[in-house]
């Protein structure tokens, strides 16, 4: 598992995508492991990059 740290700014955009999935739809639950999970791998390729260089 990740320990993901988050600036400020990154936890908002995260509420907004949570919320907007939410107006979707979508239940709350499924829109923060949405998330999480695009987080994750955004985290994942940029760990990746990391490494290439």
């Amino acid at each position: 598992m990740f320990d993901i740290q988050l600036t400020h700014e990154e936890q908002q955009r995260a509420v907004e995508k949570i919320q907007e999935l939410m107006a979707q739809g979508v239940n709350s639950g499924e829109a923060i492991q949405i998330v999480v999970r695009e987080l994750r791998e955004l985290h994942e390729k940029l760990a990746e990059n990391k490494n290439i260089l």
